[in-house]
C-alpha cells in the first residue's frame, strides 16, 4: 500500500505579473515608433530582427508568466487572488500570440491572418476590462483598454482598411500601451520588493 502525504505550500504574494508586463511592453515599444513613425524602415533584416525580439521578449516572457501562474493556482495553491486566473488565462494566451507573431514576422509571412486573429485577441481584450474592473484592479483594467485600441486597429492595418493614418493609429496604441506597462512593471516590482505603493 503506498500513502502519499499531501504536501502544503505557503501562500506567496509574488506572483511573476512584472515579467509579464515588461515582456509585453517590450515588444510594444520595439514595433510601435516604427509603425508611428516609418523609421525604421520595413525590409528583410527589420522583419528578421522584430521576429527574433517579439519571439523571445513578449512571447516567452508572457508564456512563462501564464504558466507558472496557472502552476501556482491550480497545483500548488501558492496564489490565492482570484483575479490572477484572468491574469494567467491572458499572459499564457498572449505568450503563444506572440510566438506566432514573432515566427510570422521573421519569416515574413501574409499578415492578413493577423486581422482575423485580432478579433480573437479584441474580445479577451474586452474581458480583460471586464474581469478587472469587477476585481477594482483598475491599473490593469486600462492595460486591457489599451489592448482593445491596439487590436481595434490591428484589424485595419492587417487589410490595409481605412486610411492611410491606420498604421500610425496602430503605433501610437502600441506606444502608449507600451509605457503604460513600463510603468505597471515598475509599480508591480517597487511595491512587492520595496512597498512603495505606486500601485494605483
Amino acid at each position: 500500500m503506498i500513502i502519499i502525504d499531501t504536501i502544503q505550500f505557503a501562500a506567496s504574494s509574488f506572483a511573476p505579473i512584472a515579467l509579464g508586463f515588461f515582456g509585453l511592453g517590450t515588444g510594444y515599444l520595439i514595433l510601435g515608433p516604427q509603425e508611428l513613425f516609418g523609421w525604421p524602415a520595413h525590409d528583410k533584416a527589420m522583419a528578421h530582427a522584430n521576429g527574433v525580439w517579439g519571439f523571445f521578449m513578449p512571447g516567452l516572457c508572457q508564456l512563462l508568466a501564464g504558466t507558472y501562474l496557472f502552476v501556482g493556482l491550480t497545483w500548488f495553491h501558492v496564489f490565492k487572488e482570484a483575479p490572477l486566473y484572468m491574469a494567467a488565462t491572458a499572459f499564457t494566451v498572449f505568450g503563444v500570440h506572440w510566438l506566432a507573431l514573432g515566427i510570422n514576422k521573421f519569416l515574413q509571412a501574409d499578415a492578413r491572418t493577423n486581422g482575423f486573429m485580432s478579433v480573437a485577441f479584441f474580445l479577451i481584450s474586452v474581458l480583460g476590462v471586464t474581469s478587472f474592473s469587477l476585481a477594482g484592479d483598475y491599473p490593469v483594467a486600462i492595460i486591457f483598454i489599451g489592448l482593445c485600441f491596439v487590436y481595434f486597429f490591428e484589424f485595419f492595418a492587417s487589410f490595409d482598411l481605412g486610411t492611410p493614418a491606420t498604421e500610425r493609429l496602430l503605433g501610437l496604441a502600441h506606444v502608449v500601451t507600451g509605457l503604460w506597462l513600463m510603468y505597471m512593471t515598475f509599480a508591480a516590482v517597487l511595491d512587492l520588493a520595496n512597498g512603495l505603493g505606486l500601485w494605483l
